[in-house]
């Protein structure tokens, strides 16, 4: 190879580049931050004016029937509150699935589609702790919704003059379904949208799909299933829907009274709906990680 020559016209310039020296954040910070980041983002707190619109609209359609409740308890002068705490979530199901539909691909799939996990996972960021931020930041969006009307119902009950032990107790039962069916359907529907479908027909058809996939669940699904003679008829049906589970275990495990078609379970029945929305949320959990392995591989 010949030299290289120096001439008078070659100048080296300062681009002004200079070692970072400040403190490195480390592992759990990235988390947290992708964790706010992705909670912000299913209210659309961070993003433009439209995008806000849905998950706003949708959370104060989730809360005004709680105010319609207490105002009629309050006014009435009734003495026992019209729908059960723990009725709640399951009665305006509808509501919750839409917010499911229209927010689970924000979260789950963008990332995916404009192939940014790349940049995520440069840096010390585990899959581990990139699927653990997302599924908990769509199951606490999930409980902010289904939790914010039972605290209105709650402190309105108080107002009313209502007894404070009973409502207190089934207000803290109500927290924990509602805790309960945020994390189900925060595994079960982003699963089901990039396990069956690629990112991209997920981001632009994911109502589509998933109010597709709660109306089968909730409606056919269950109707011929042949679960054995151990398993009564009627629960099979709700057996096979998130939130006939979720209603399945308040029954079971709380002692509330059945919001669908569920009604009076025994022992071996109540055990499985028990244990049934562990399982669906470890498995779902655990789907999602892989398939995130597979797409950071691929």
């Amino acid at each position: 190879m010949s030299d290289i020559v120096a001439t008078d016209r070659d100048v080296i310039h300062d681009i002004g580049y200079r070692h970072y020296e400040g403190s490195r954040l480390g592992r759990g910070y990235i988390f947290r931050s992708l964790f706010l980041q992705s909670l912000r983002s299913a209210y659309g707190l961070g993003r433009s004016a439209k995008a806000k619109i849905l998950p706003i609209g949708i959370f104060a359609v989730m809360v005004l029937p709680a105010f319609i409740v207490v105002a009629i308890v309050s006014f009435a002068h009734m003495t026992a509150i019209p729908l059960a705490y723990t009725s709640y979530a399951i009665t305006f199901q509808v509501i919750v699935s839409i917010f499911v539909a229209s927010q689970a691909p924000q979260l789950v799939s963008r990332d995916l589609r404009f192939r940014l996990t790349t940049l995520y996972f440069s840096r010390p960021l585990s899959r581990f702790d990139y699927v653990t931020a997302k599924f908990a930041a769509l199951a606490s969006a999930l409980f902010v919704l289904t939790a914010a009307p039972l605290v209105v119902l709650y402190v309105g009950m108080l107002l009313a003059k209502l007894p404070i032990l009973e409502q207190t107790t089934q207000f803290l039962s109500a927290i924990v379904g509602a805790a309960v069916l945020s994390v189900l359907l925060a595994g079960c529907w982003p699963v089901a949208g990039l396990v069956d479908h690629s990112p991209r027909d997920w981001c632009r058809d994911g109502y589509r799909f998933a109010a597709g996939e709660f109306h089968r669940c909730a409606d056919g699904a269950g109707a011929g299933s042949s679960a054995g003679p151990w398993f009564p008829r009627h629960v099979r049906r709700p057996f096979f829907s998130p939130y006939g589970l979720v209603d399945g275990l308040q029954v079971a495990l709380l002692g509330a009274t059945p919001a669908g078609p569920a009604g009076p379970l025994d022992l071996v029945s109540g055990g499985v709906f028990t244990v049934a929305p562990l399982v669906v949320i470890t498995a779902s959990f655990y789907l999602l990680l892989a398939r995130y392995r597979k797409v950071v591989a691929a």
